[in-house]
């Protein structure tokens, strides 16, 4: 088991450490957490890749790029993602590890202090951004928005997110939108990055070979200037036990060749404890969540209904989405059969091979995170935001002990809430 140490550099401000000398890079993370808002997700979005533009020590990105080749061709990239109803803000960075370069040389230092330029002292005079900057930015975040349209299942997962979820945080996009993109001003996103600054919870993250002490201490020199203020606590993310009603159902046209069939389920509520999830990990796999699935063995394969057929969670908002891409003539059939597939699990027909054959899979990619830096550092983001830290061999270990009659119970709780369908144009 990987050692890991988690640390309180102040009030909001966490440091979790994993110690390894299995990769040759160190990994490097802060995020911010905010919750998800229509009024700030744009705003949020657009923060990190004004930032990473330039700081007062290196203005412009050809300077920036150029103390990153100092630094053995490091880099340091923004990145915005959403766990349940949280906008997660901030940065990640891949660095040579200290154990690979010249004797003397330090890497973790000069990383973690380019990360608290980049972060806050950013190009300008300390009271603005420097508008160029920031129309740049702006306009490529609109184009990014813009561009979701093309990716037909990104597209239809996000509108059933939306029309499933309305009137509640997780409907909104991790970019926001458009309108609200187009709106922002050099002003107001220089108030949002004060604000974020000041009262957002901290997450720090380090994997590579450095003992705790030496990472607390870089972490400590580079955010010397982040302001120390009571944050405020991790976003909690509402989760609805069930359907409000009846199931309700939304369709799009559009000039598409193939359809899209996406199905949102609500699972009895959101859940955090470790053999909560290790049951939704094994039951989602055998239903949709691998390739020895049901929904792909039945539906895709055996009655080709589907092109592809595949289900996801989002397990603290207790949501469970099926995807399918499907010939508009065989949308009532690959439902129909989705659901049945479902009734099945909640029957118990869940055969010995079925199980065993998923088992393998999931504890086989949770150990296999051990071994992607990617993979391990969104993994330990996870367990920030919903308040666990177990690791993913105590969670494989859980895994292992999920019984038949376990799946069942969990699988009865799983009720379809909407459905929405990506249609061609008529004619």
């Amino acid at each position: 088991m990987l050692p890991i140490t988690e640390r309180v550099l102040a009030p909001g401000v966490v440091l979790r450490a994993v110690q390894t000398k299995k990769f040759k890079t160190s990994m490097l993370g802060v995020t911010f957490l905010e919750p998800l808002r229509e009024e700030t997700a744009s705003l949020n979005a657009l923060l990190p890749k004004v930032l990473r533009r330039g700081t007062q020590a290196h203005p412009d990105m050809e300077s920036l790029s150029a103390a990153l080749d100092d630094l053995y061709g490091g880099g340091i990239e923004p990145i915005i993602r959403k766990k349940g109803e949280v906008q997660c803000v901030g940065f990640w960075g891949s660095f040579l590890d200290d154990a690979f370069v010249p004797e003397g040389s330090q890497i973790l230092e000069s990383a973690a202090g380019l990360f608290g330029e980049i972060l806050l002292h950013p190009a300008g005079d300390g009271t603005s951004f420097l508008p160029d900057y920031v129309e740049s930015e702006k306009a490529n975040l609109i184009d990014k928005i813009r561009s979701e349209i093309n990716d037909k299942l990104q597209y239809s997962l996000a509108r059933l997110r939306r029309l499933m979820c309305q009137g509640e945080a997780y409907g909104i996009d991790k970019l926001g939108s458009e309108d609200q993109a187009r709106a922002i001003t050099g002003e107001a996103l220089f108030a949002r990055y004060r604000e974020m600054l000041e009262t957002a919870p901290v997450y720090l993250y380090y994997c590579g070979s450095a003992d705790a002490d030496r990472v607390e201490a870089a972490f400590r020199a580079a955010l010397t200037d982040l302001p120390q203020t009571r944050r405020q606590p991790v976003p909690e993310t509402l989760s609805v036990a069930e359907p409000k009603g009846e199931v309700r159902r939304f369709t799009d046209a559009m000039d598409v060749t193939q359809g899209k069939l996406t199905m949102g389920f609500r699972v009895g509520g959101g859940f955090r404890d470790r053999e909560t999830v290790a049951r939704f990990f094994l039951l989602n796999a055998i239903y949709g969540g691998s390739t020895n699935s049901k929904l792909f063995l039945n539906v895709r394969e055996k009655l080709s209904l589907c092109y592809f057929a595949s289900s996801s969670l989002a397990m603290n908002k207790g949501v469970m989405l099926v995807y399918s891409g499907v010939e508009f003539a065989n949308f009532q059939k690959a439902e129909n059969e989705i659901l049945a597939q479902l009734e099945a699990c909640q029957k118990g027909e869940i055969t010995p091979e079925e199980l065993e054959s998923a088992r393998r899979s999931v504890v086989g990619s949770l150990r296999s995170s051990l071994d992607a830096q990617g993979r391990l550092e969104e993994y330990w983001l996870n367990r920030f935001v919903t308040g666990t830290s177990y690791t993913p061999e105590e969670l494989a270990a859980e895994i292992e002990n999920v019984t038949l009659a376990e799946l069942v119970e969990a699988a009865r709780k799983i009720q379809l809430d909407s459905v929405y369908t990506l249609r061609g144009k008529e004619g």
